[in-house]
């Protein structure tokens, strides 16, 4: 399971208001410095995807990228530098300075 707190919810409602079918679509590819990194997408539901709803938002997840996410919380922050959203993730063994990329 995915947690989205009120902020994150608030922000990907935002993203896909007045574009019927969209939905916010989670990735999870190889990259970043710390071997695998995040991306956030508006997108539309694929046949496999996962839909993971909270606080009236709903994102979706490839099967595969779920094993790497499942249990983290998204959070959007408004900070010094910058605003976006930020992905706990108890399954990451260590991640980068700056929070986008992760090991697990």
């Amino acid at each position: 399971m995915i947690t989205l707190t009120a902020n994150a919810a608030e922000q990907v409602r935002n993203l896909v208001a007045g574009k019927p079918g969209a939905v916010v679509r989670l990735t999870v590819e190889k990259g970043g410095c710390s071997g695998m990194q995040y991306g956030m997408s508006v997108d539309r539901p694929g046949a496999d995807d996962v839909v993971v709803g909270e606080n009236g938002a709903q994102i979706l997840v490839d099967p595969k990228a779920l094993p790497f996410v499942d249990g983290a919380t998204i959070d959007y922050v408004d900070g010094l530098t910058g605003a976006g959203f930020k992905v706990s993730n108890p399954n990451a063994k260590r991640s980068c300075g700056c929070g986008t990329s992760f090991e697990s």
